[in-house]
C-alpha cells in the first residue's frame, strides 16, 4: 500500500510539473506523450457484479464513457477483460494529461465501475538488455 502512494504521489507531482512548464492550457491538452513526459497509467475498472452486464453497459453509454475514452493523444497500450474482475486499462500518456484522464473516469465510469490507477513505467527494454549482457 505504500508503495502505491508514492507511485500516485510521484505522478501527482510529475503532472503538476508538467503543468507549470507548459506554456498554454491548449498546449498541454494537445501534447502527445514523448520520452521526456510520457506515463503509463494502469487502470482497474472493477464491474459492479450485482448488475446484469446490459444495465451496466447501458448506464455507460448514457454517461459517454466510449465517447470520451480514450481521448485523443492518449495511447491505449493495452485493454483487456479480466474475468471476476472486469476490465483493465493500460495507457501511455504526458503526464500533463492525468487529471483530464482521471476526470473522465470521475465523469463517465463511475458507477459500472469502480476504479483503481497504478502509475507505471515500461521497463521491457531494460528487462530485455539486462537478460541479453547474461548471455
Amino acid at each position: 500500500m505504500r508503495q502505491i502512494r508514492i507511485l500516485l504521489t510521484v505522478a501527482a507531482v510529475l503532472a503538476s510539473a508538467a503543468m507549470f512548464n507548459s506554456d498554454s492550457t491548449a498546449q498541454t491538452e494537445a501534447a502527445a506523450p514523448t520520452p521526456d513526459n510520457a506515463m503509463m497509467l494502469t487502470v482497474f475498472m472493477k464491474h459492479d457484479q450485482s448488475r446484469p452486464l446490459g444495465e451496466l453497459n447501458a448506464q455507460l453509454e448514457k454517461q459517454g464513457f466510449y465517447k470520451a475514452f480514450p481521448p485523443a493523444g492518449v495511447e491505449v497500450v493495452s485493454w483487456y477483460v479480466m474475468m471476476g474482475i472486469g476490465q483493465v486499462v493500460t495507457l501511455r500518456l504526458p503526464a500533463s494529461r492525468l487529471r483530464e484522464v482521471n476526470r473522465i473516469f470521475e465523469t463517465a465510469a463511475w458507477g459500472p465501475y469502480r476504479t483503481e490507477f497504478y502509475p507505471t513505467y515500461d521497463y521491457k527494454p531494460t528487462g530485455i538488455a539486462n537478460h541479453e549482457k547474461t548471455h
